[in-house]
């Protein structure tokens, strides 16, 4: 395969100052994208303000004869989610690649997990997500093409403890990347969900004397293909952890039909209405939510017949 370029394209790139979003500025900058680095640079906590670590992006950038540009304006605002994808507008003319990165923590356990700590990171990951999406996506339509790469996490996924606002957020990522998927088919605009695994500052603090290589260099190349223009897929989710790159996804048991229930018989038919053999996976695109419903009213038309 000939190497994939972003010559002429634009990217916005939110947490881009440091970490992963840093190695995905780099990588995409190296194959031509023009590049906005977005970071208020702050702390883990989302506390303070610094341009620091995003211009120290942009002029790595610019020093390798690349393009790029500094924003520092918070996703946690609908203000400042339309002044980043703004920055490109004004800068470069367009917006081609959308990838939202920015993340914080607060920790707490749910005894403790305070409603300011809930929100701050609730803010950022996912209201910050909607905030560039909403200012980028009728830019994108208009233009008839867009890549939008939305940040999850094995937190959204399986849950981790002490972190119910991120699992919260990074769940409620995946649903928003599903409608920008859907409501893009049509207009050229493809969204899918990364779930990395990277050794950043996030890591600070834990014993990963024991982990393998897991930089976030490992896992840019898979974010890459996913803003690019050859990207096939869109509505899916992709994991990158340690150099293993994989395929998240949903899916259902076919279940248990009958024309009516009671607690008790739930009970009997837990195995059967668990059973994984032939799963159902509906893609997002192009009717995953359609085929549910068909599915499972054909399911229940049939057993109606028989039982008739």
């Amino acid at each position: 395969m000939s190497e994939l370029r972003f010559d002429d394209r634009v990217a916005v790139i939110t947490g881009a100052g440091r970490g992963l979003g840093r190695a995905y500025a780099l990588l995409l900058a190296s194959r031509g994208a023009k590049v906005v680095v977005n970071d208020p640079g702050g702390s883990m906590a989302g506390d303070g303000v610094d341009a620091g670590p995003a211009q120290e992006v942009v002029d790595e950038i610019k020093a390798a004869g690349g393009e790029a540009v500094v924003c520092t304006e918070s996703v946690a605002t609908p203000r400042g989610g339309q002044a980043i994808i703004e920055s490109a507008l004004d800068n470069y003319g367009r917006i081609d690649v959308l990838i939202h990165n920015a993340g914080n923590v607060r920790y707490g356990s749910l005894k403790e997990l305070s409603y300011e700590d809930f929100e701050a990171v609730l803010g950022v990951h996912l209201r910050g997500a909607f905030h560039v999406v909403r200012a980028a996506f009728p830019r994108m339509c208009a233009a008839g093409y867009g890549r939008v790469v939305l940040t999850s996490s094995i937190g959204g996924l399986y849950g981790n403890h002490a972190v119910a606002n991120y699992g919260t957020a990074k769940t409620g990522m995946i649903g928003l990347s599903n409608v920008v998927a859907l409501e893009g088919a049509a207009e050229g605009v493809k969204s899918n969900v990364i779930i990395p695994a990277a050794l950043t500052r996030m890591a600070e603090g834990i014993d990963t004397s024991a982990y393998p290589p897991m930089g976030p260099e490992l896992t840019a190349p898979a974010v890459g293909w996913l803003a690019h223009e050859s990207c096939s897929i869109s509505g899916e989710m992709l994991v990158s952890i340690a150099g293993r790159v994989a395929r998240a996804f949903v899916a259902e048991t076919p279940g248990v039909y009958r024309p009516s229930w009671t607690i008790e018989q739930v009970g009997e038919q837990i195995d059967a209405i668990r059973d994984t053999k032939d799963p159902w996976i509906l893609p997002v695109v192009p009717s995953g939510h359609i085929d549910h419903i068909v599915k499972s009213f054909a399911i229940a038309t049939q057993g109606s017949e028989n039982a008739g």
